[in-house]
């Protein structure tokens, strides 16, 4: 049959049984129509999951072929030859096996004669990187053969290939600093015509090879992927995100892709993908409706799937961004039900980022705090990293401190006090250098002398308050270090943009469930965020501002 047609009706084959049935009508085949056969059969029959029909691999005619190519390999062409090596390596052939073996060789000499063309080194070197543990001499000689010829004529596969090897060279000492820099030059002016598979796979390597320095070529990926997130395979996507993260990229037009993609694929999305797409939101503090409403949904829906990092991966950017999606109560009916289930199975310190995560807004897992407070849960905490540093401590005494001022039925064990902290800073807690000054120079203005007000108040209760003002029975402020008579105690919140989620008025979870303490702790809590004060230029208006937010009927001072 001739090559083309016999392609075309290949092509158009969607079961390995239906391929088979066509191989079996034809008398010949050249070792390229072969290897075609064997490339679409690993096209039908493998998914991420992997080979779908083991039973396929000892049909009469698979092995057939196989059996073709393993001793007829010396009068193999190249693309034959490399072809059938690179599906064999995605039905999951054992890499050991005579005929792997044998391909294999048979590559590699050629390569050492130099009979492989540039496409033919590409086909090689992909192939190559799909084994476990390739052969960096190999890799290293396909790299060399590639650059006898101009880098700057080098095809867009052959570019992504090389940037593919390279980590793997790196790995083993061997410095590629001066053709990596050539690589970024050269691949800067076709970021462009980058396919999503290039583009993702380009981004990897960077980040592999710690190319911090290639900022230009770096940007330009990150702005070109956004054309690319609905095509990215889930693997690939997960890719992009990493970049995103280790080279710092935060792009409005990225989120927004995101946006429109997650919600739709949200039930055939990888739940590793799911979980890399909240951890690039809650890293960035962007707190996209559209994305946790869905995975919301899609946690509603496949929870029970779920490892038990996933669970926690889905759950806790809810927390930290401080967000409770339209269908909240599904949800954490849902996790109970899961942690009801599954409890046992989770790792003590993600057991307790989950339910820390939960508190922050205003879900208590009662049922599990117990657990959390027990002396053996305590030991198994300290024997696994971090261990019991000032963090995790601080995320028990607020789980303590949350059912003492939220909780009052909770009749369960207490948190020791020798695992209780007084205080924990977190570069949420510490204000706004700028804003702090800002509002301390109103108040200054607005009561005349800086003994009646105090600025980071350790309170005996963990927290620290911004700005103190003491007030008397009667209403008159009252010098901050006077002890008696202090009828009221005001905590002035200067909330920073450090507060808040990106490009949002929504508090962070932690400084809204400090806000939402203070005051079950008795103090009136008056929150200043930037917002409101930013365009406040001189003394006079943030006096005025003040006096508003502070004292609004009226104030005044003691003698």
């Amino acid at each position: 049959m001739d090559e083309q047609l016999f392609f075309k009706r290949l092509n158009n084959l969607c079961t390995s049984k239906d391929i088979f049935y066509f191989l079996s009508s034809l008398e010949v085949m050249s070792d390229t129509m072969a290897a075609g056969a064997l490339q679409r059969i690993s096209e039908v029959e493998v998914d991420d999951s992997g080979l779908k029909n083991p039973a396929l691999l000892e049909n009469e005619v698979f092995r057939a072929l196989c059996f073709q190519f393993e001793f007829e390999s010396p009068n193999l062409s190249n693309t034959g030859l490399l072809n059938a090596l690179q599906a064999l390596i995605k039905l999951r052939i054992d890499p050991q096996s005579t005929l792997m073996t044998s391909l294999l060789s048979e590559s590699e000499e050629r390569l050492g004669r130099g009979q492989l063309t540039a496409e033919n080194l590409c086909s090689l070197g992909e192939s190559l990187l799909e084994l476990e543990g390739p052969s960096c001499a190999t890799l290293e000689q396909i790299v060399n053969h590639m650059q006898e010829r101009d880098i700057e004529r080098w095809s867009h596969r052959e570019i992504a290939m090389v940037y593919k090897i390279l980590p793997v060279t790196a790995r083993e000492g061997k410095q590629c600093q001066n053709l990596l820099n050539r690589l970024n030059s050269v691949t800067l002016h076709t970021v462009s015509q980058l396919s999503p598979n290039f583009t993702s796979a380009i981004l990897n390597s960077l980040v592999v090879l710690r190319q911090t320095g290639a900022v230009l070529l770096v940007t330009a990926l990150c702005k070109h992927s956004v054309k690319h997130v609905p095509y990215f395979t889930d693997h690939e996507l997960v890719n992009v995100l990493e970049a995103f993260l280790y080279f710092g990229q935060k792009l409005q037009i990225f989120t927004e892709a995101l946006e429109r993609h997650v919600p739709g694929s949200i039930l055939t999305m990888h739940p590793q993908t799911v979980s890399k797409v909240m951890h690039y939101c809650c890293k960035k503090m962007i707190l996209s409706k559209p994305i946790f409403d869905a995975v919301a949904e899609g946690f509603i829906s496949n929870a029970d799937r779920l490892t038990t990092d996933q669970i926690a991966a889905y759950i806790i950017p809810f927390g930290i961004l401080n967000y409770l999606p339209p269908s909240a109560s599904s949800l954490f009916r849902k996790l109970e039900a899961v942690l009801h289930a599954r409890l046992r199975h989770f790792q003590p310190h993600t057991l307790l980022n989950l339910l820390h995560s939960c508190v922050l807004i205003q879900r208590y897992p009662i049922n599990f705090l117990p657990k959390i407070f027990s002396p053996y849960f305590l030991q198994k905490l300290q024997a696994q990293p971090p261990g019991l540093n000032r963090a995790v401590m601080a995320q028990l005494t607020q789980l303590f401190l949350t059912v003492t001022l939220e909780c009052p039925f909770y009749e369960g064990p207490k948190l020791l006090s020798r695992y209780q902290v007084k205080a924990c800073p977190t570069p949420q807690s510490s204000p706004d250098v700028y804003l702090f000054k800002k509002v301390k120079t109103g108040l200054l203005y607005l009561l005349k002398k800086g003994i009646y007000f105090a600025s980071e108040v350790s309170t005996p209760y963990f927290y620290v308050v911004d700005i103190e003002i003491k007030l008397d029975e009667e209403g008159f402020v009252l010098p901050a270090a006077q002890l008696e008579e202090v009828h009221r105690r005001i905590a002035l919140c200067v909330d920073g943009q450090n507060r808040f989620c990106a490009h949002s008025h929504n508090l962070l979870g932690e400084e809204a469930i400090k806000q939402r303490h203070l005051q079950l702790l008795g103090y009136e809590v008056v929150q200043i965020p930037f917002f409101e004060i930013e365009s406040l230029q001189n003394p006079r208006k943030m006096a005025d501002y003040l006096h508003k937010k502070i004292f609004p009927s009226t104030y005044g001072l003691s003698n």
